[in-house]
């Protein structure tokens, strides 16, 4: 079982090394980096490529249920989801610095056992297959010493230039090579100007889609960037953006 990405998904030699042997070695994963580096879409690509998802963002399906039995009441979830999978899928936790140190170990706790006991009916559900579980972070909170010695651990730097064209012709095969050459200086020149919330990946896949749309040639006119609210995303940044356009700083 090799993940080499996929036709959406640029992996470069050293994500695709330390992806597969957690895979192999049956290691949870924990990635991370800045906001769109492509952290959660690790783990959604991983699953696309070998045709199975469990998200911890998604939530159970109402049934009908049998006053008599206690499994009609109990609701999983996406561990719990991932555990009783015919086979073997991917979990994500997504964004664990959020939660408490206690309740990260706990988590790894579970995933390291490949159990849990629900203790009302004290019943141990064991997994059926040992799910692949990525972890993403940004870093918002330090993660205890206990919980990053038990994962395999790597951080997606923001791509330089060369990369992100290879990662925009996935997403834009047919874009004109003029457009995307002048656009990428531009992203990354404000990437560099201290914005709150700098253009991250994301934001410049949105910008080139809708300047390809407006059938542009260039993505800045008369000095003015096009569509900067693709870009820029908080009030603070535009108007500091445009304070330092109006002052030619």
């Amino acid at each position: 079982m090799q993940f080499l990405g996929t036709d959406r998904y640029y992996l470069n030699p050293e994500l695709r090394e330390i992806v597969n042997i957690a895979i192999a070695m049956e290691k949870p994963l924990l990635v991370t980096g800045e906001a769109g580096t492509g952290k959660t879409q690790l783990a959604f690509e991983i699953a696309r490529a070998l045709g199975r998802l469990n998200d911890s963002r998604f939530g159970t399906r109402d049934s009908g249920r049998d006053v008599n039995n206690i499994w009609d009441y109990l609701r999983f979830g996406p561990i719990g989801r991932a555990f009783q999978a015919e086979r073997r899928c991917v979990l994500l936790l997504d964004e664990i610095d959020k939660t408490d140190s206690d309740t990260q170990d706990n988590l790894l706790d579970v995933l390291e056992d490949s159990s849990f006991v629900i203790r009302e009916i004290n019943h141990k559900l064991k997994a059926r297959q040992r799910p692949i579980t990525i972890i993403t972070s940004n870093a918002k909170r330090e993660l205890s010493d206990p919980f990053l010695r038990r994962c395999y651990c790597h951080h997606i730097p923001f791509p330089a230039m060369e990369e992100m064209t290879r990662i925009v012709r996935l997403h834009y095969p047919q874009i004109p090579a003029p457009l995307l050459d002048s656009a990428l200086p531009t992203f990354y020149r404000l990437r560099q100007m201290g914005f709150e919330k700098p253009p991250a990946t994301g934001e410049l896949l949105d910008w080139l889609g809708a300047l390809q749309l407006d059938g542009v040639a260039r993505p800045v006119d008369r000095g003015r960037i096009l569509h900067l609210g693709t870009l820029l995303k908080r009030a603070q940044d535009l108007l500091k953006y445009k304070s330092r356009e109006s002052t030619g700083t």
